[in-house]
């Protein structure tokens, strides 16, 4: 089972099954969650995840939609770990980053970009990812 966690390491969770989906997103919130250009994310069912340790802190927020996405992290280090609210149903979006796996990323390859519109000029599509301009 795929575990991850904050930098610090106070919290941590495991992720269980394949993801449900696999998206990069470009808008401007997780520009400033991550502090680049756009966040990988995966997308599990909230059954297939299970915190393991810690009490991260939570900053919910009315976004673009007018739904509520709330942001799960450490309250020590500030590590984004994941975020959750109605547009996703019982689904957990890790940030793929967060999980120990070194090769997490090259196995996140996305099948969608969303916010695309927003993408900076320097960086291209994935190929073969569908381009969306919301969520």
């Amino acid at each position: 089972m795929p575990e991850g966690g904050c930098f610090c390491a106070k919290v941590r969770f495991s992720i269980d099954g394949e993801p449900v989906a696999k998206a990069l997103c470009h808008c401007l919130d997780c520009r400033k969650i991550t502090g680049s250009t756009y966040s990988t994310n995966i997308i599990v069912a909230g059954p297939n995840f299970k915190l393991l340790s810690g009490t991260p802190k939570s900053f919910a927020k009315t976004a673009a939609s007018g739904r509520e996405i709330v942001s799960h992290f450490c309250g020590d280090c500030g590590s984004t770990l994941w975020r959750d609210g109605a547009s996703f149903g019982d689904g957990k979006v890790i940030k793929v980053g967060t999980l120990d796996d070194i090769d997490a990323l090259d196995k996140a390859l996305p099948a969608v970009e969303l916010f695309a519109s927003h993408r900076v000029s320097w960086v291209g599509e994935v190929a073969g990812a569908a381009q969306k301009t919301t969520m």
